[in-house]
């Protein structure tokens, strides 16, 4: 008799089975959490606190740290409690939960970088008419466009996912609900559901990879063509540290699928999948705060703030 996949529990193997390393691996993916959620919520904080950064760039770096704090939050808590209470279990729903918000947020962090790519591209190519082209009503609307497209793709991926059967073995080799694992356990006919994967995969990552390389083979052409050596650096720094985001996130990215595809281990995609998933959410607030003087200097204004609140209420205690 087939058990309605309503009340249907999967099981997250995660990373080992050893008893001895679950506290090891707790207090790492813990530290990493902290440091992710409380790194990329200063961001935001400094940003919003500044009306120096009041500006596109920083606009757009506002929704990728928030949506950076929305993806850990949607995997670890979850794999922390698991590792807490010595349980694998996530429910039917839970699981479905996780593969839509876990999209959503990673297809958004994939869209602001082209986004941010192409508001780089307009202030190096077409720095004239910088503040007419990317006015407060466009960034808005390409923000919300961000968030309305990552939403409506997840929202395909995880319905498709409905009209599948689990019949037998609920294990997934993973610490996650990952879309392609859960597939795997399938007992129905997942074509539609890939051919899904492969579609959302080319309007929502290649598309905008394909956009941000051309915004950079642009940004690269103007650059060139400037003829004073500290205009060209000046330039290229003022895309450094989006560059450098980018190249972490889909080196990452691509180093799970091409682990993927080169090995049917699971265990090397799952350890491959820590790196888009934790490492480059906790990497991006330090990439933008030491290699931008501009949220520095914010972050140092926030600061003496704090401490010039904190000893004006000393005074009057």
């Amino acid at each position: 008799m087939e058990i309605r996949n309503e009340t249907r529990n999967f099981l997250l193997l995660g990373f080992t089975k050893e008893p001895d390393l679950q506290p090891l691996i707790f207090g790492l993916f813990l530290s990493m959490y902290l440091v992710t959620f409380t790194g990329n919520l200063l961001i935001i904080l400094v940003i919003v606190s500044d009306t120096h950064l009041h500006i596109p760039m920083y606009f757009f770096l506002s929704n990728l740290s928030f949506a950076d704090i929305c993806l850990t939050s949607t995997t670890i808590p979850k794999m922390l409690w698991n590792l807490l209470t010595e349980s694998k279990v996530i429910t039917y729903a839970g699981c479905l939960s996780q593969i839509f918000f876990f999209f959503v947020f990673a297809c958004m962090d994939n869209l602001i970088l082209t986004v941010m790519a192409y508001d780089r591209f307009v202030a190096i190519c077409h720095p004239l008419h910088y503040m007419v082209i990317m006015n407060p009503q466009l960034c808005v609307l390409l923000a919300l466009g961000s968030w309305c497209l990552s939403v409506m793709g997840s929202l395909l991926e995880t319905l498709t996912v409905l009209r599948l059967s689990f019949c037998m073995n609920m294990n997934i080799p993973h610490f996650f609900c990952d879309l392609p694992e859960v597939l795997k356990l399938s007992c129905s006919n997942t074509l539609i559901n890939n051919i899904v994967v492969y579609f959302v995969a080319i309007v929502l990552a290649v598309f905008p990879l394909s956009g941000i390389l051309f915004s950079y083979s642009q940004i690269f052409s103007s650059i060139l063509r400037i003829s004073s050596a500290r205009a060209r650096y000046k330039a290229f720094s003022t895309c450094g540290s989006h560059l450098s985001v980018v190249s972490l996130f889909y080196g990452t990215t691509l180093g799970v699928y091409l682990s993927s595809a080169a090995t049917s281990s699971s265990r090397t995609s799952l350890v491959a999948s820590v790196m888009y998933t934790m490492v480059t959410p906790m990497l991006n607030p330090f990439i933008y705060s030491l290699r931008n003087r501009d949220i520095k200097g914010a972050l140092g204004r926030l600061v003496s703030r704090a401490f010039l609140s904190d000893g004006a209420v000393a005074r009057l205690s």
